[in-house]
């Protein structure tokens, strides 16, 4: 078994579970639900946003 020698003095605190998170308002529960929905629609429209550039560029790049 490890002995520990050193004697801390003084001797720690004794440990306390952290307090728990505030929990979120009306209006930040309405903006992070926006910000999910947002999130949600730009993964479905940014594939195809992304796609018409890149043709675009294509086709600068042809003529």
């Amino acid at each position: 078994m490890f002995l520990d020698t050193r004697d801390p003095w003084p001797p720690a605190e004794p440990w306390r579970p952290a307090p728990p998170a505030p929990r979120l308002t009306k209006r930040g529960e309405r903006v992070v639900g926006w910000v999910i929905g947002f999130n949600l629609l730009m993964l479905l429209v940014g594939p195809l946003a992304g796609s018409s550039v890149i043709d675009a560029v294509m086709a600068i790049m042809r003529s």
